[in-house]
């Protein structure tokens, strides 16, 4: 019997109900990034400067996550649109052995590679130091978050993102109190200084944790889909999972660690520009939710709609998400360009803090008009299994984007908004590439998930 709610239409409101949820899924944990920085804010500009290079340093790890989530999430979308439910439990178990066995990787080069290669790098001692000493805490949540975003690759797979809002506000809620509590020791609480926000963030992805797992179980999900009726190791499928997820996770890896190259040249131009490089992350991060959100629609439409045998209705699917990803992005970037100010007070910082931060926004906002249809295009590549694509679009990219950065902020010492111009370059050239590679139709007929 076909399971109609596995298999997905082609309309915009079918590409609604898939995003909106993923992006209220995405908002909260950017709101938990951002409460992190306000808080830290509230300590003064260096812990505030600081929070921009171990913020980054994170999320290199944490996208190897979502390298290896995106790829079970196209192989549970195929299976999905092929109506084959217990091919979706097993194949989430592997994925679960192989994100704690990254993890443990992660972990290790934070403690034994990680720390000589900052000092070398970073120029201010200070700033090392702390960075050094808040990774080597907040590393520890990474095996709890590779297995938070699991339940992404289950629940967007096949079609259940109603479900995504409950981990993520569990985990919102604790990370602001505990933020407030051990940053400041209020609520009977330690005050732990900038270190309270990596014991904050960890117990609050563990909370997330036990609260998705609970409504999977709670929603029968795990007998639905035999997530774990059958534990036996299959080392073709594991395999699978493998050779579909490593391009993307050495995308993602790739893209998060010239973002630190980019963040360390501007720790190069003073405490004050990293500083304001750290607010716009925060901010280019809240503003791109809906962006990311359509991304991942569009993989996973992508990959069911092929696997019910719908290939010449590709195309057309992927430039209705475009639309709506980007008149989103448009509304967005007029807001932020209206109110810039008010954005920015959040931080606690002074006028002139707030003075040199404006130009900066301008051209992010320009940058989400772009970042909202780039990554749909190349995650439509993602959809049709041609993850090797994907890598060798991301590889070229950022040969510009580092050339770009290295010869803008290093060589020649211009400002920092001409740094920011940098994701103009980064989004432009991811575009065009997989605009052409989708268009080419050379992925028909090649998708073997």
């Amino acid at each position: 019997m076909v399971d109609r709610e596995l298999q997905l239409s082609t309309g915009y409101k079918a590409i609604l109900k898939l995003a909106m949820p993923i992006s209220l899924a995405i908002l909260v944990p950017q709101i938990n990034f951002i409460t992190n920085n306000i808080f830290l804010g509230g300590l003064g500009q260096l812990e505030l400067a600081v929070a921009g290079i171990t913020g980054v340093y994170y999320l290199i790890f944490a996208v190897v996550g979502n390298g290896l989530n995106n790829g079970l999430q196209a192989l549970i979308a195929r299976r999905a649109g092929q109506n084959l439910p217990k091919e979706i439990g097993r194949i989430f178990f592997h994925g679960i052995w192989i994100a704690l066995a990254v993890a443990a990787i992660g972990v290790f080069i934070t403690y034994a590679i990680s720390p000589p290669i900052l000092r070398a790098a970073i120029h201010d001692e200070r700033i090392a130091e702390m960075s050094i000493e808040f990774l080597r805490l907040r590393i520890w949540g990474l095996p709890v978050l590779y297995l938070y975003v699991m339940r992404n690759a289950l629940l967007v797979g096949t079609n259940q993102t109603r479900f995504l809002v409950w981990g993520t506000l569990a985990e919102t809620v604790t990370n602001i109190v505990l933020d407030y509590g051990l940053i400041y020791g209020k609520l009977g609480l330690p005050q732990l200084g900038f270190n309270g926000a990596a014991y904050a963030s960890i117990i609050a992805e563990a909370t997330g944790l036990i609260v998705i797992y609970a409504v999977i179980h709670a929603k029968g999900m795990h007998k639905r889909f035999s997530l774990f009726d059958d534990v036996r190791w299959d080392s073709s499928l594991g395999k699978l999972i493998v050779v579909k997820s490593s391009p993307l996770i050495a995308q993602f890896s790739i893209s998060i660690a010239t973002w630190e190259y980019f963040y360390i040249l501007i720790e190069h131009h003073g405490e004050r520009a990293l500083a304001v490089s750290n607010t716009m992350r925060n901010i280019f991060g809240l503003f791109g939710i809906f962006s990311w959100a359509f991304a991942a629609t569009t993989s996973t439409m992508v990959s069911n709609i092929i696997g019910q045998g719908k290939e010449d209705d590709v195309m057309s699917l992927v430039m209705k998400i475009v639309r709506c990803s980007f008149l989103i992005s448009l509304v967005l970037a007029i807001c932020l360009n209206i109110w810039p100010e008010w954005f920015l007070s959040f931080y606690g910082q002074d006028e002139s803090f707030t003075r040199e931060a404006i130009p900066v926004v301008r051209v992010i906002s320009v940058a989400l008009l772009m970042m909202s249809f780039g990554p749909v295009w190349l995650n439509a590549v993602t959809g049709t299994g041609q993850t090797t694509v994907n890598l060798w679009i991301e590889i070229v990219t950022l040969f510009i984007y580092v050339i770009y950065v290295y010869l803008v902020l290093e060589y020649y010492q211009l400002p920092i908004t001409w740094g920011w111009a940098s994701e103009w370059v980064y989004w432009l050239s991811m575009f065009s590439m997989a605009y052409y590679y989708m268009k080419s139709g050379r992925w028909k007929g090649r998708s073997a998930m």
